[in-house]
């Protein structure tokens, strides 16, 4: 990680997957290349560790533990920042490994709502996410709202309002929803200091118009270098040329849910594109075949070129 501890948190980052043996015991050796990969290949500087991607509620806290180490250790003087997800169903476990981020000194953390015994309201929420980071007072702390995931689809705008006297080190929302009335709300209601970052990859731009600072997703691993082109160009206005490269990825998506896109084709796709071994995915999720995977990228390079 960079000396940007006083940066903010702004422009594309990406939300990793697990590289895994072919046995799905974690393979800490891929970690290195894999940020490699990012930097120098994709133009991408920023990490969201152990999320959905990352496949985060398959593995132990120990074994989350051992992969937040890795990509904070490989990364440190080579990413802007590294954002660790600590979501868990309990809240004991997500202390936990937001004391250990602290302790590795990632650049951020992150948390989901729990879905199983869920919050009811948004001050049952607002509850879970103050002990949370009472577990670690000095990590800058987002909101991971993933809706579709979680089923917890509380009004984020009403969860800010005044959050900042119930946790002081919240620095934004990692908005992964397709709810435009409340993403706006959450940007025009948002503090100078903190930063909502769009979840929706195939909506980016919807969410650039709305004034989203930028984005996560799991994509842009394989596809930053022309997300990075689709920020520039909306950025200098060329909104012709931003359009463009979102109905690409649009139609590289619609292409790939012929094959029953998630994880396991997603993560699939980025070793085959990458050449990285990171293995398949943890059950339940099944391994995408890669005849599947080669289709798809066969459509890939017939909508992103290199010069693309």
């Amino acid at each position: 990680m960079a000396a940007v501890a006083d940066k903010k948190l702004t422009g594309l980052v990406a939300a990793t997957f697990t590289p895994l043996t072919p046995q799905g015991e974690v393979n800490l050796s891929q970690i290195g290349p894999y940020i490699d990969y990012l930097t120098q290949k994709q133009g991408v500087k920023n990490i969201f560790v152990n999320g959905t991607a990352g496949e985060s509620m398959s593995f132990t806290v120990a074994e989350r533990k051992m992969l937040a180490e890795e990509w904070c250790k490989k990364a440190k003087g080579i990413m802007d920042h590294v954002i660790v997800h600590v979501g868990c169903l309990s809240l004991k476990d997500s202390q936990e490994l937001a004391r250990h981020a602290a302790e590795i000194k990632a650049d951020a953390i992150a948390i989901m709502a729990p879905f199983f015994l869920r919050p009811k309201n948004v001050a049952a929420l607002r509850k879970f996410l103050q002990e949370v980071a009472s577990a670690a007072p000095s990590m800058p702390f987002y909101y991971y709202h993933i809706p579709r995931i979680t089923n917890v689809n509380l009004p984020v705008v009403d969860l800010l309002e005044d959050i900042e006297n119930d946790i002081p080190s919240f620095s934004g929302v990692k908005f992964s929803a397709s709810d435009a009335m409340d993403l706006g709300l959450c940007i025009n209601n948002s503090k100078p200091q903190w930063t909502v970052l769009f979840g929706v990859d195939e909506e980016l731009l919807s969410g650039l118009a709305m004034g989203a600072q930028g984005a996560i997703g799991s994509t842009y691993n394989y596809l930053g270098c022309h997300i990075n082109k689709l920020l520039a160009a909306f950025e200098k206005n060329n909104l012709a040329e931003a359009r463009r490269i979102q109905y690409n990825l649009q139609e590289l998506l619609r292409y790939a849910k012929k094959y029953g896109f998630d994880l396991g084709v997603n993560k699939q796709l980025m070793v085959e594109l990458s050449g990285l071994p990171l293995g398949p995915p943890r059950p339940p999720v099944i391994q995408c075949p890669p005849e599947n995977a080669q289709s798809i990228v066969q459509k890939f390079h017939s909508l992103f070129s290199e010069s693309s």
